[in-house]
């Protein structure tokens, strides 16, 4: 049984070995993510997921105004398969509709279909591409969803 509660800078070690493994090309840095943190909750809502005590996986949003955006989603590839994910990303569009947001955007990389394709089963519409948006040139595809009120 997964659970998921808010991320603390105690969780980082956890979080920046899930960040590495899972997107080896172009990890966020500590660095990055503490400054994240340090938004939150004003603008930023980061959870991790956890299988008993373990650090599984963890999102992150950011949201202003009307609008939200996932900055965030990793889940360990051996837990990978199991919901964690969407589960992740049903508290990210959640957190979104308490705090007002009206719609909430996201990048995908073009080669991650599996990525692609949770994020069509949660309703996210293809709006465009940010062409070599990645460090090693991978295109990026906007997604949207429209939140209900």
């Amino acid at each position: 049984m997964v659970t998921l509660r808010p991320m603390t800078r105690a969780d980082l070690p956890a979080v920046m070995a899930i960040e590495r493994a899972t997107f080896p090309l172009d990890a966020w840095s500590e660095g990055m993510m503490r400054g994240e943190l340090d938004d939150m909750p004003r603008t930023r809502h980061y959870v991790v997921a956890l299988d008993e005590d373990e650090i599984v996986g963890y999102a992150g949003l950011a949201a202003a105004s009307d609008q939200a955006d996932v900055q965030t989603i990793a889940v360990l590839d051996k837990h990978q398969g199991r919901g964690i994910g969407s589960a992740l990303l049903t508290e990210l569009l959640a957190e979104a509709r308490r705090r007002g947001a009206r719609e909430m955007f996201l990048e995908v990389r073009a080669d991650n279909p599996r990525a692609q394709a949770v994020y069509r089963r949660f309703e996210f519409e293809e709006i465009g591409t940010r062409r070599r948006y990645y460090d090693d040139g991978t295109d990026a595809i906007m997604m949207r969803r429209k939140l209900d009120g």
